[in-house]
């Protein structure tokens, strides 16, 4: 985002196949998120791809998310959506994935009127994280805020980081390391953390009931 427009750039391959110097070049701004997926809900396709997109408001919203709902049969429901229609490839979804069930849920709370603070992304799920179930973090961006939530099991992780100039939000600190971020903490289990130029602030969005998931604690690991 250049505080206006955002740009969506993504496609099948490895990140240095799919991001080059001519790919890069034109990305201008202050403000931005990547993903890097691997098939777990939703086959591994183009139009399933991240970060998911929505033109919604005075610029719309991107989202990346790592990993799985148990109810999207309930939230489709939410949506006024038929039973089974995530997984269909002609549906009104640009994905079979629950990243885009949840970014339509996202938009669906966006009111008429712009707020005049700006802050209609983050009020937006605040009224949808509490109702998704099974494990998650998410990052997502309007064209003037970056955004981090994690589910209140803390099943997948999310950590904080500060870098010259601004802050930085991964899935694991060996992220922070390659971009010249120092670690500053974890995200909490059912937290939600919203930056923009003024600054950061947090706030809880569900009461953390951590546990731990084995395969991302080895996934994850360092040395």
């Amino acid at each position: 985002s250049d505080g206006q427009t955002i740009t969506v750039v993504k496609d099948m391959g490895l990140v240095t196949q799919v991001f080059d110097e001519r790919r890069l070049a034109p990305l201008q701004g202050h403000l931005a998120i990547g993903h890097n997926r691997y098939s777990t809900t939703g086959s591994s396709t183009w139009r399933n791809a991240q970060p998911v997109y929505r033109s919604v408001g005075d610029a719309g919203f991107a989202l990346g998310h790592n990993g799985n709902l148990t109810n999207t049969a309930e939230l489709a429901e939410r949506l006024g959506m038929l039973p089974g229609m995530l997984d269909d490839p002609n549906g009104p979804l640009d994905s079979t994935t629950d990243s885009a069930l949840v970014a339509e849920l996202i938009a669906a709370e966006y009111t008429a009127d712009p707020r005049s603070d700006g802050r209609d992304l983050e009020f937006a799920l605040e009224k949808v994280l509490p109702h998704l179930l099974g494990g998650f973090s998410f990052v997502l961006m309007d064209d003037a805020h970056l955004i981090g939530a994690r589910d209140p099991h803390g099943f997948w992780p999310l950590v904080l980081g500060r870098i010259e100039g601004g802050w930085v939000l991964a899935s694991e600190t060996a992220a922070l390391d390659i971009v010249g971020a120092h670690f500053v903490r974890d995200i909490e289990p059912g937290e939600l953390i919203v930056i923009n130029a003024n600054g950061m602030h947090e706030r809880r969005f569900a009461e953390p009931e951590p546990k731990l998931c084995l395969f991302e604690s080895v996934y994850f690991a360092r040395p």
